[in-house]
């Protein structure tokens, strides 16, 4: 019997199994359960001979030396050993950053959690419990160079501040990848201090996939990441495997339905890749999650493995949605591979209406929810206000020449420092609630195992 045959006679039997008149609520949930015959078809689409999107896919992955070959490589240029020997070699100017930050995380400079928790509390801390199995992490967003993050770690060491357990980057890879610049720096950096990183692939529509779209005056023509038409998400895969076998990374962003349905593939191949659902892709409903998690779950890898590592809900989201899109990747064996990221300020410009602060939501949703990341993408509203250079989402997109040449340099920083600030207060907040946070791994005495 073929499996449209199977499925026509599936289709009889349940209707006679649930006729329309006076069908229980029992009988309508069993209407939704997938049948052998359908998942037969999609299987025969994704794995029979004679379609064209999944050949190009293998074609890409076959060039780029297969499976095991892409594993081989990507592990390989990831071990730090291999990043600081060919930082050595472009004699870059980064690694004496790198040297004295690993100097200050093996002297103990930096604060530990115990002790920035005595900080917050005081002596509070002795009647103060803390749910470690809720415990958020602290993210920040956008590192786009380098030694911010050494003026990070100093105001750390000053401050007694945790450093964020986890980095956004949205800086042009082309840009960042030449001789001299700094996502190698970065990424070993990472590894020293026992965080996670994420960055941006340059194949995201501002290289003018979208010929209708220019820059910040048809900014709506990108609204839900229609920036990548037509071949994009296989030249998207292609800049994928590129870095992944070249430097090492192996999580990026991702703003497309088509290209996460790539990346989901390349994982169910046996390819070791990460993605995490960047919020411009609009994910702002359960039902927007269940579809995506419905995916993830059904392309998992044989191991059980998914490459979506994180999905960050869009900033209209509120508790109620958190928890129902928490409660659906619960139940689909999600929880611990899937993190949720929230935004808990934003940009003061050219993103969204402030003020935007959404840590007193944070602390309640973080309560009962588990691995959440709270993101910072701007610094706390009363601060930005009186800024003389209010941190705007558009500078990210601004070339390094011209962030030189404007002197934006340290207006720029001076920005993400004030991130840095909102990250601290949250942990202050959770902390004081009794949740858990995730810092820095390496330089707070937080890694285990």
């Amino acid at each position: 019997m073929s499996p449209k045959t199977a499925r026509d006679a599936t289709a009889r039997d349940a209707k006679c199994r649930h006729p329309d008149d006076g069908s229980t609520r029992a009988a309508l949930r069993d209407r939704l359960r997938i049948q052998p015959a359908d998942l037969e078809e999609v299987n025969e689409l994704l794995a029979g001979p004679g379609n064209a999107l999944i050949d190009g896919l293998l074609d890409l992955v076959e060039r780029h030396g297969g499976v095991a070959e892409i594993n081989r490589r990507g592990d390989e240029a990831g071990r730090l050993e291999t990043r600081l020997a060919r930082l050595h070699d472009e004699d870059s100017p980064f690694l004496e950053g790198l040297g004295w930050l690993t100097e200050q995380r093996d002297a103990g400079a930096f604060v530990t959690l115990p002790e920035y928790r005595e900080k917050v509390l005081g002596a509070a801390m002795a009647t103060t419990a803390c749910d470690e199995d809720r415990a958020v992490t602290l993210e920040i967003s956008s590192l786009h160079f380098f030694p911010w993050l050494i003026a990070e770690a100093e105001r750390a060491i000053a401050a007694r501040d945790l450093m964020p357990g986890r980095y956004i980057r949205v800086r042009n890879m082309a840009e960042q990848t030449r001789p001299g610049q700094d996502v190698l720096a970065v990424a070993a950096a990472m590894q020293i201090i026992g965080a996670s990183h994420v960055e941006t692939l340059d194949t995201r529509g501002l290289d003018g996939a979208n010929v209708h779209c220019g820059g910040p005056e048809t900014i709506t023509g990108y609204f839900g990441g229609i920036g990548q038409p037509n071949d994009y998400p296989l030249r998207w895969a292609d800049e994928y495997l590129r870095y992944f076998t070249e430097y090492g990374i192996r999580q990026v962003l991702n703003i497309n339905s088509g290209t996460i349905l790539v990346a989901l593939l390349l994982r169910k191949l046996g390819i070791r890749n990460e993605f995490k659902v960047s919020v411009f892709m609009g994910v702002d409903n359960p039902f927007a999650a269940l579809w995506l998690l419905l995916g993830t779950r059904l392309l998992a890898a044989e191991d059980g493995t998914t490459s979506l590592a994180g999905l960050n809900l869009a900033n209209s989201v509120d508790a109620g949605t958190i928890r129902a899109v928490a409660t659906l990747r619960d139940t689909l064996g999600l929880r611990d591979q899937v993190r949720l990221e929230h935004h808990i300020t934003e940009t003061y410009r050219s993103i969204v209406r402030q003020p935007y602060l959404r840590r007193d939501e944070l602390v309640e949703v973080a309560a009962t929810v588990a691995n959440v990341s709270a993101k910072h993408e701007g610094a706390d509203p009363d601060v930005e206000e009186v800024s003389e250079h209010p941190s705007d989402i558009l500078d990210y997109f601004i070339p390094t020449e011209q962030v030189l040449a404007d002197g934006l340099m340290p207006a720029l920083e001076r920005c993400y420092l004030g991130k840095h600030d909102a990250v601290n207060r949250t942990a202050a907040a959770l902390l004081q609630a009794g949740i858990g946070v995730r810092p820095a791994a390496l330089l707070h005495g937080t890694a285990t195992g």
